[in-house]
């Protein structure tokens, strides 16, 4: 946990990756609707993100970066990037079997973001975090060139930085708005990659960007809704704060994810102290409203949960955390448990976890399918 996001728009990033060597293929132990997959690695996990097409890519402790081409049937090693046995890659964004960018965490230069655009046989160090007191919890992207990186503020100040050029690391806080304070004891979590969720990018009348972000602490937590609009009238911005009064008041405990259903409207946060990973008051809340209003789930799922996505096949919600994971076809409302194994994050059908742990999700085993 690190004290308030920043969110910095990212422009003119990404190119391509090339074929690793292969590391196995899939077992056939299951946890409730999860088919476990062979993933060569006994590295920590929680970095996901699922293109479609069957290429999806992972990353963890180690400097692990992991790739499928096939559906899961096996996961390839990818090349590590340059400098990065010790990091921890917390978050991984990609577009196709070629193209990624793989987010590290920690503390200063220990935040870094690495590109690939030959099928992860190569890397190249994109930007180190400038700020010695800086840490990166999230990166999500719209397009290779259009994004956000959310993590701490320097100084203590929470700011928006704009980046217009690639232009780095210098381009990181140029022209930072400075538009939201950290309460006391405020912070972020790098559990999942996903305490940062977009909203679709409309440019029928100019470009619309949306995005939220989640806090948790001493002090409670807060989704902060940002939303930028550049079409005929002049560049704008509008910024809106929500306490959101579900979530345990702890220094290790708040919101971990939010998710947007693909619109601007139905969102889920879930989270919880992950000290006590069986409490289930207070793991989850949804908003019908764009994120002005939460109300907290009724049946919460069994537990702490640092993930949560939309599964639009199923039409549900899907969370997931270190015992277990839930799913609420009613936007929220309740959920109902759908395992007991241990996981950090989710990108849609895969969940990943702690010593290399990877699994696919069975939609044909979903209860209420």
């Amino acid at each position: 946990m690190r004290l308030l996001c920043w969110v910095s728009s990212l422009l003119f990033l990404m190119p391509i990756l090339a074929p690793a060597p292969a590391m196995g293929q899939g077992l056939d132990e299951t946890s409730g609707p999860w088919v476990m997959e062979r993933s060569g690695t006994t590295a920590g996990l929680r970095g996901i993100h699922a293109v479609g097409g069957g290429v999806a890519w992972a990353s963890g402790t180690d400097g692990t970066v992991l790739r499928t081409e096939d559906g899961g049937y096996e996961w390839q090693s990818c090349a590590m990037p340059p400098g990065a046995e010790k990091l921890d890659f917390r978050g991984i964004w990609a577009w196709s079997n070629q193209e990624a960018i793989v987010m590290a965490s920690g503390p200063g230069d220990q935040s870094r973001l690495y590109e690939t655009t030959d099928g992860c046989s190569h890397w190249r160090l994109v930007v180190t975090n400038p700020d010695k007191d800086g840490f990166w919890d999230a990166i999500a992207m719209w397009t290779p060139t259009d994004g956000f990186v959310a993590g701490d503020p320097v100084d203590g100040h929470p700011y928006l930085g704009e980046v217009t050029s690639y232009g780095y690391p210098s381009g990181f806080g140029d022209n930072a708005l400075y538009w939201v304070r950290a309460n006391t004891g405020e912070g972020a979590f790098a559990a999942s990659n996903s305490c940062l969720t977009l909203g679709p990018l409309r440019t029928t009348d100019g470009t619309s960007r949306d995005a939220w972000f989640a806090t948790g602490g001493i002090s409670g937590s807060r989704v902060i809704h940002y939303r930028h609009f550049n079409g005929d009238e002049p560049e704008r911005m509008a910024v809106g704060e929500t306490p959101v009064n579900v979530f345990p008041k702890s220094k290790d405990g708040g919101i971990f994810s939010i998710a947007s259903a693909g619109d601007e409207r139905h969102l889920v946060a879930v989270g919880g102290d992950y000290t006590k990973p069986n409490d289930s008051a207070g793991t989850a809340a949804w908003s019908a409203d764009g994120g002005k209003t939460w109300t907290a789930a009724e049946k919460p799922p069994h537990g702490y949960r640092s993930a949560v996505a939309w599964d639009s096949a199923a039409k549900a919600w899907i969370a997931a955390g270190t015992n277990g994971s839930d799913i609420s076809y009613d936007d929220g409302k309740t959920w109902v448990p759908l395992d007991d194994g241990n996981w950090n994050a989710l990108s849609l059908p895969w969940v990943v976890g702690p010593k290399g742990r990877i699994a696919k999700l069975d939609e044909g085993k979903l209860k209420g399918k």
